[in-house]
Formats: structure tokens, sequence, C-alpha cells
């Protein structure tokens, strides 16, 4: 699944189209890297829910790094919410996916409970919320 990213850094091969690359000449930490790159993936739908990860050794392996370094973007995407750790099973994308989109949909739910409270419809309800958005 490894490839060489060059002199400036290391890429995995990927899964689903979906692949790791660190800038070994960036400033940005590769454990930092490695999780942005898993969340951005996550958050654009290019990582599904239930999406199998590499596991630490491999990832690590094929970027070049510590384990220690795959480990931690592991512990900080967990965390997050973004990816759950099944045991010996490995690491996927936790089923509520985005943690960003997840909180999003509460908001919306709630306030579309409310303005139907109020008596707004959906148009109107619509229109409040681009109003906000312009504010």
């Amino acid at each position: 699944m490894a490839e060489s990213g060059g002199p400036s850094g290391a890429e995995s091969g990927g899964r689903g189209g979906f692949a790791v690359r660190l800038d070994a000449s960036g400033s940005e930490p590769p454990f930092e890297q490695v999780r942005r790159q898993v969340a951005e993936a996550v958050q654009s739908g290019i990582l599904v829910p239930g999406s199998k990860l590499p596991t630490v050794r491999a990832l690590a392996e094929e970027l070049g790094v510590a384990v220690n370094t795959v480990a931690r973007s592991y512990r900080e995407l967990e965390a997050d919410g973004i990816i759950e750790t099944r045991g010996r099973s490995g690491s996927f994308v936790a089923a509520s996916g985005d943690p960003r989109m997840r909180e999003g949909h509460a908001a919306a739910l709630a306030f579309a409970q409310r303005a139907r409270h109020l008596g707004f419809d959906a148009d109107e309800a619509l229109d409040l919320v681009r109003s906000a958005f312009r504010a």
C-alpha cells in the first residue's frame, strides 16, 4: 500500500480512493497530518461510516514513521468520535460519522421543532436561517 512520496514525504497506498500523504518539509507534525487527513476524508464522505482503517503498525510502516505517531493520530480521532477501535478487529470510521455533522443535525432538528412551535412554515424558517447566515 505504501509508495514513496518523494524526498519530501511519504504516502500510503490508500483504500477506496483515500491515501495519507505526509509532507516532511511542512511545519505540521506527522501525527497531525494523519489526523487531519483522516478527519477531512470522513467529513467529505471519502471515508464512510464502517470503513476499516489500516492498522496502526501497517500505516506507520507504509508512511515510514514511528508506530506511536499513527497511534497518537488514531487516539485523537477516537477521542473526537470520528473513529472507533474494536479491539483486535481494528479501527473503523465511527457509525455516527462526522461529529460536526451530527451536532449540526441536532441543531437543525431543534430549530425546526421550535420554528414549527412558533407557527413558521418550512420556507419561512429557511428564510430565517439564510438571514442569520448573512448577519
